[in-house]
């Protein structure tokens, strides 16, 4: 995949910001008194990789003015090494804007995780074009790849119409567009019509498309996989037959996947991920995983498969790196990987969990 040379930032995501709060030691919400609370987003979730392996990254927001969260978000920004910008919006009173909070029991054996998302008053929601010098960003900047998430792209009328314009803007531009559907029926209540036609337009702008089959259904109106069930090969092979269609549906893309999970229990999974590239299919067939909390391994796989991209790898290590930070997210605590260097994430791959010295 060709990338933009001349480009100050390697990797772009709007998002909306907010804050995770999680029960210590695997414990359900309503049994504890304890929390440990993080800065959270989909989207900044899939850049930390690129940020935390040296590559430049920004981030565009909107924050609540004066208020200590947003604070808190901009620290733990900066901590992972990625550049904000985005408006300061006065609160409004006690009823005004916040900053969401996602509220999460992670599970434990055979408890399964549960969480609960509380996003009234959101002030991500009012994210606008105009308040972001875009052609600046696009083009005086240079952007390599723009990643949307259908998260920020249905959170609202207005996060939609942002989301679309800085679609166009980084086609104008000559950047790559990475668009991960994240279908969530919640947010696309009474919005079915808008958002089917904004997401199309997105995804028929797009370089690189994820998504599982609901994803692509949903979203894109593309028709589902012709075999699944709980045979992996049979979904494997359906999952392929579904790409093949929505390749003729969108010929611009040149890069479609998906991640593989099936659950033993709360804490052991098995994991793995199909990649379609223009050199053809590349398929990790699920292998066997320990997790600590399973919020954040699809962003993970994104990240590392974009920050595969971004390093002009073979598309054969896109996906193995990929899947590697996938894999290495859900051993944190927060729900993004905070990788220490590249040899973690290929000693992930290769399945050498032996001490270094």
């Amino acid at each position: 995949m060709k990338l933009k040379k001349k480009a100050k930032i390697a990797l772009l995501v709007p998002t909306s910001m907010g804050v995770r709060i999680t029960p210590l030691q695997g414990q359900p919400v309503h049994c504890s008194s304890l929390f440990q609370m993080q800065a959270t987003s989909a989207e900044t979730n899939v850049a930390s990789v690129s940020s935390y392996l040296g590559l430049p990254v920004r981030v565009l927001t909107a924050f609540v003015k004066g208020s200590p969260i947003a604070r808190f978000i901009k620290d733990n920004l900066a901590s992972r090494h990625m550049e904000y910008e985005g408006p300061e919006i006065e609160q409004g009173g006690p009823w005004g804007y916040r900053h969401q909070f996602n509220i999460a029991d992670s599970g434990l054996g055979s408890r399964g995780p549960r969480v609960w998302n509380d996003r009234a008053g959101e002030v991500g929601r009012q994210l606008n074009a105009k308040d972001f010098d875009l052609d600046r960003i696009f083009g005086k900047e240079g952007v390599q790849i723009v990643h949307l998430s259908g998260l920020i792209g249905a959170l609202s009328p207005e996060t939609s119409r942002f989301c679309l314009e800085i679609a166009r803007t980084a086609k104008r531009n000559g950047s790559k567009i990475s668009f991960d559907l994240n279908y969530r029926a919640s947010f696309w209540v009474n919005r079915e019509k808008e958002l089917s036609k904004i997401f199309r337009e997105i995804a028929s702008l797009s370089d690189i498309l994820v998504g599982n089959e609901e994803d692509f259904q949903l979203c894109l109106g593309m028709k589902g996989p012709d075999a699944g069930g709980k045979d992996l090969q049979a979904k494997i092979d359906g999952f392929k037959e579904m790409i093949e269609r929505v390749r003729k549906e969108y010929p611009q893309a040149s890069v479609f996947g998906t991640t593989l999970r099936q659950v033993i229990d709360t804490n052991h999974h098995l994991w793995g991920a199909i990649l379609r590239t223009p050199e053809g299919w590349q398929v990790v067939q699920p292998r066997e995983i320990a997790v600590t909390d399973r919020i954040g391994g699809g962003d993970g796989f994104v990240g590392g498969l974009l920050y595969a991209i971004l390093r002009g790898w073979e598309p054969e290590k896109w996906i193995q790196f990929g899947w590697a930070c996938g894999a290495l997210a859900t051993t944190l605590l927060t729900d993004y990987g905070q990788p220490a260097d590249e040899d973690q994430i290929w000693s992930i791959w290769k399945g050498n969990a032996r001490v270094q010295r």
